[in-house]
């Protein structure tokens, strides 16, 4: 029993620690590569507003939410006079039974009924009521319209945002924790401004005009129902606090077990491969199990809200009737305001219970768009100078003079890079896994600044260039390959949109992709969908080398192009890639050694320093760390 809870407690510090991702040391760096978790950063601060929890700041984020309605702000006084209206309309019909009763069905003046009066009372009643049923129809619409108006705004000003993230963002926090703020988060939002919002002002709305009208008609019956309410709200809330408690556990049960599913099947081939199904049945049925002990508690707590403010409200109720009814025989109280005032004691804990049921609804909202506005406060890439150069054309000259670098200040990663690379030359970079070789790329893009030197193209420094001038100007090749949801022809189009079709067929040619197109059931028109899952690893890098064919860009970086196809498939690579090469500054990550053989200089970093330079020939005559790389004396990973 004990190791079961010990196990327990370890996939749950796993799971759920692993749902905070946070700032990692950087790619290559020998800690985690884009998408890791790591030490520290904005992403364990993002990650802390789980949904459910009390918001930090409250009165800021409603702030913001309202400043995304201004825009509705008519259809928003609309729908507020519709609820105002039913409210109204409600309320008048409620209390028309008093006079109802008194004139036409039980005369207080002794005198007999007057059914014809009856009905045209009836008549007017349903009219009341009709008209508050058609404003209640009329507000939901608005509403929805309204929220909806608002989510789009909301979502487009995220994704915009988004768009604007640097690439440490990006490494920095899971994918899977962003995509929750695009539905989860938004849809609680959208919850509260479509419903919540209107249901909290309607129900204040009933409670003041019930209690007026209840005053009005009997202050000592009034006061039996308010001595009601304290007791009411306190059990409501002993209720709702230990509903909230068992409800995040809940979601924390349920996250773990989501965790532990998407990785398991992400890695079945692993599983079955080490027969580790016996293991991961078991670590399952744990999670599993405690999932259904945190929902029973929570569903239970939950459910039982109801039930409990409902038998205060009959005792409430039961106790209104039996003074009322003294009051009737011993103080001459009317027999319609002994009606009225009974339903309006129901109707008075209605809007009482409904408020207290929302509150766990508007606190996860709250929580939700604090996620959500968490990632638009993020700061964005640094704009461009107001004096940025703009090199057209652009030839490739790329030089980095004693470049220095570290993704956190106290941590270096590249100490004193120099090297140069010209258009039409191969500049290869090998070494051990965390040398520095990827972090070299990522700062010729400029996707992070260096702390020390200098990285210039055509000779201009490229914190003096134009982003988007840039990066244009670089084609990159990853070993780890995107395909998006469209056909063949418009995924290798991507590298340039005003690419010809002819062009995109001649690039395909280039990266040898041209044979297994023509063999796909529509050609270059087939669709691709699940980033190429009806493709091979080889098929899709093909694809991804013919996307940087295509674009035409003066410097070509290739990392691991070529890793994910085969030997015969690589040859026919590598004579287009010569061809694509030819007047392109090459910059190429390799683990496979004999792919750089035939570069012009090839670069050999160990922590994070260049050890060695040179072509093939040299550095296999100097016997050093390439001489043991490549003859197999040391491993390379």
């Amino acid at each position: 029993m004990m190791d079961q809870e010990k196990r327990m407690e370890s996939l749950q510090h796993r799971y759920r620690k692993a749902k905070a991702p946070a700032m990692p040391a950087g790619p290559g760096a020998g800690g985690p590569g884009p998408g890791g978790p790591g030490p520290g950063g904005p992403g364990r601060r993002m990650a802390a507003m789980g949904k459910g929890r009390k918001p930090a700041n409250s009165r800021a984020t409603v702030g913001r939410l309202l400043a995304y309605l201004r825009e509705d702000q008519a259809r928003l006084v609309l729908a507020f006079a519709c609820v105002i209206l039913n409210t109204i309309g409600t309320l008048l019909g409620a209390y028309m039974l008093r006079p109802i009763i008194n004139t036409y069905i039980v005369p207080v003046d002794g005198s007999r009924g007057d059914a014809a009066g009856l009905f045209r009372a009836l008549v007017v009643m349903a009219v009341v009521y009709l008209v508050g049923v058609g404003a209640n129809y009329l507000q939901a619409k608005v509403m929805l319209t309204i929220a909806q108006h608002a989510l789009r705004r909301i979502r487009n000003d995220l994704f915009a945002r988004m768009q604007e993230l640097p690439v440490r963002f990006y490494d920095t926090n899971s994918n899977g924790d962003l995509m929750s703020r695009f539905t989860n988060d938004v849809d609680t939002i959208g919850q509260m401004l479509s419903s919540t919002l209107v249901q909290l002002f309607s129900g204040v709305l009933s409670i003041v005009g019930t209690l007026i009208l209840m005053i009005y008609t009997n202050i000592w019956l009034t006061v039996v129902t308010v001595v009601m309410i304290p007791l009411m709200m306190k059990a409501g809330g002993a209720v709702a606090r230990r509903s909230q408690k068992y409800f995040s556990q809940q979601q924390a049960s349920l996250g773990t077990l989501n965790g532990y599913i998407e990785e398991m099947i992400t890695g079945q081939k692993v599983v079955k491969v080490f027969c580790h199904e016996d293991v991961v049945r078991e670590e399952f049925a744990l999670l599993n199990e405690d999932l259904r002990k945190t929902q029973i508690r929570a569903q239970f707590f939950g459910g039982i809200m109801g039930p409990v403010m409902g038998n205060l409200s009959q005792v409430n109720y039961s106790l209104t009737a039996c003074i009322g009814g003294l009051l009737c025989i011993f103080r001459n109280f009317d027999v319609g305001g002994l009606t009225v005032f009974l339903n309006f004691s129901r109707q008075f804990s209605r809007p009482i219970n409904e408020i207290s049921m929302q509150v766990t609804s508007v606190f996860s909202a709250l929580a939700g768009a604090e996620r959500v506005f968490a990632v638009m406060d993020e700061k964005p890439e640094e704009p461009d100078r107001e004096d940025a150069v703009v090199l057209s054309p652009m030839k490739g000259h790329v030089v980095l003079d004693h470049v220095t670098f570290g993704y956190n200040p106290d941590k270096v990663i590249l100490r004193d890079i120099s090297l140069y690379a010209k258009p039409g030359q191969k500049i290869a970079f090998v070494g051990s896994t965390g040398a520095g070789k990827t972090t070299i790329t990522n700062l010729i893009n400029r996707f992070y600044d260096i702390q020390g030197g200098s990285i210039t193209v055509d000779g201009v420094d490229i914190r003096k260039l134009a982003r988007a001038n840039l990066r244009e100007n670089i084609a990159m090749v990853l070993q780890d390959t995107h395909l998006f949801t469209d056909t063949v022809m418009e995924n290798i189009r991507y590298g340039r949109l005003d690419a010809t079709d002819e062009e995109v067929i001649q690039a395909a040619r280039t990266a040898s992709a041209h044979s297994f197109i023509m063999r796909l059931p529509q050609g270059y028109q087939t669709m691709l969908e699940g980033d190429g899952a009806n493709l091979s690893q080889g098929q899709r890098q093909l694809l991804n080398i013919a996307r940087a064919a295509v674009s035409r860009a003066p410097v070509l970086i290739l990392d691991e192009a070529t890793s994910s196809v085969d030997t015969r498939t690589e040859k026919h690579i590598e004579h287009g890639m010569d061809r694509l090469m030819a007047d392109r500054t090459t910059l190429v990550i390799a683990h496979r050694l004999s792919t750089v053989r035939n570069a012009d200089a090839i670069m050999v970093l160990e922590q994070g320093r260049i050890i060695e330079r040179g072509d093939h020939e040299e550095l296999m005559d100097l016997k050093g760390r390439y001489y043991e790389l490549y003859t197999g004396m040391s491993e390379l990973e």
